[in-house]
């Protein structure tokens, strides 16, 4: 039998409006990476960006979206003409056709606009919890966590959001982050864990958070 992994509680509530006032002191504003002018192109740009960087999707995107910005637009330019903005993405080909499909979905049920429902976000194809959280948290302004792979390690490491998986974590940071740093949370967590609680060598020396993280394995 398999023995579950035991989760250790969550910081104090002190201790989370400690460091969230930190991460909102050194960027009060904080927003996505990924480049977008609208909701539809958020959605399309989140949607490619599974399995690829930040960086890989803008460079591709720029172009895409100069020449289509809506999914109208994207509709007309077709599976070929989105593919040939986006083969330097990895799995292009199945991305392309979900960016056309979901553009469809959108101009017959949506008149065009994108919903800013999580139900109807991930009904379109290529659009999962995740992808819908980003759009939810930065198109439209709601509280949604978006769980990815930076966030579930310093939810871990640092137990703002201790779990086991990413909906444990999701829930946890809904839980246990004081609700005036919920609209941001997501971002503050993901762009530390990309450029400070890295992977394999967390930058603890730069951490402005260190005297709050529980983190054994500190680095100098």
């Amino acid at each position: 039998m398999a023995i579950q992994r035991r989760i250790p509680p969550p910081l104090p509530f002190a201790d989370q409006v400690a460091i969230f006032s930190r991460l909102a002191e050194a960027n009060p504003a904080p927003e996505t990476e990924l480049l977008f002018v609208n909701p539809f192109t958020l959605v399309v740009a989140v949607a490619l960006s599974a399995q690829a960087t930040d960086v890989g999707v803008n460079r591709a995107t720029r172009g895409l979206f100069a020449v289509a910005d809506t999914p109208e637009k994207m509709l007309e330019l077709g599976i070929e003409g989105v593919t040939e903005h986006i083969r330097t993405i990895g799995l292009y080909r199945q991305k392309a056709k979900n960016v056309i499909a979901l553009s469809r979905i959108l101009v017959d049920d949506y008149a065009g606009q994108v919903p800013d429902s999580r139900a109807a976000l991930t009904s379109l194809p290529g659009v999962g919890r995740k992808t819908a959280n980003v759009v939810l948290s930065c198109a439209f302004g709601h509280p949604a966590q978006a769980v990815d792979t930076h966030i579930f390690r310093v939810g871990n490491r640092t137990r703002i959001a201790p779990g086991r998986d990413v909906d444990e974590v999701e829930r946890a940071i809904e839980d246990n982050v004081p609700a005036r740093f919920q609209t941001h949370a997501h971002h503050w967590l993901i762009l530390h864990g990309r450029y400070v609680c890295q992977a394999r060598k967390p930058r603890c020396g730069i951490c402005p958070i260190r005297d709050l993280c529980p983190y054994e394995e500190k680095t100098a």
